[in-house]
C-alpha cells in the first residue's frame, strides 16, 4: 500500500478542489453538460462550501506521495445510526487502487454509532455504481433529480455495517 488515508485539514482543500474538478469532469462527460457541472463545481467546492464541510461534516483524503488523490465525504451520523455519503472521488488515473475502498472504511472505522451508509449516485455513472456494489450496497430506489435544469436518473444505495 503505497499511499495513506488521514483526516482533511484546512490547507488540503485546492487539493481536495482540483481532485473534485478532474474527478467529475471526466466522470460525468456525456451524462451532465459541461456548463452544468462547471456551476455546480463552483458552489458546491467553494472555499467557504469547504470549510463548511470540515467544520460539519467528516472529511478523509488520500494521499500519495505527498500529493492527495481522493478524498470521501461522510455526514454525521444520525441518531438512528445512518449517515450520507457526500462523496469517494479519486483522480481518475487513482481509480481501482484500493483508495477509495480504504476511504469507506477509514468513514466505517470513524464514524461512531453507525450502523447504514447511503449514497445517491448518477445510474449513468457505470464507475461508480459498479465500485458501490462491489462493496455490497443495494439498491433502494431510484428516481428523477432535477440538477440545474438537467434531469438525472438517481440510484439512492444503501450499506448496512
Amino acid at each position: 500500500m503505497d499511499f495513506t488515508i488521514r483526516k482533511m485539514q484546512s490547507e488540503d482543500i485546492k487539493q481536495v478542489q482540483d481532485v473534485a474538478k478532474t474527478s467529475w469532469n471526466a466522470t460525468y462527460e456525456g451524462i451532465i453538460p459541461l456548463e452544468v457541472q462547471e456551476k455546480f463545481l463552483k458552489t458546491a467546492y467553494s472555499n467557504e462550501r469547504m470549510q463548511q464541510r470540515l467544520e460539519q461534516s467528516f472529511l478523509f483524503v488520500g494521499e500519495r506521495a505527498g500529493k492527495i488523490v481522493g478524498f470521501a465525504n461522510f455526514s454525521p451520523v444520525r441518531e438512528d445510526g445512518k449517515a450520507e455519503l457526500g462523496a469517494i472521488y479519486l483522480y481518475p488515473e487513482e481509480q481501482g487502487k484500493g483508495i477509495g475502498s480504504a476511504l469507506l472504511q477509514q468513514g466505517i472505522d470513524n464514524l461512531d454509532g453507525i450502523k447504514e451508509i447511503y449514497i445517491n449516485v448518477e445510474k449513468d455513472n457505470k464507475i461508480g455504481k459498479t465500485f458501490y456494489e462491489a462493496k455490497g450496497f443495494d439498491v433502494v430506489k431510484e428516481f428523477d433529480d432535477e440538477f440545474d435544469g438537467h434531469i438525472l436518473k438517481t440510484v439512492r444505495m444503501v450499506l448496512k455495517v
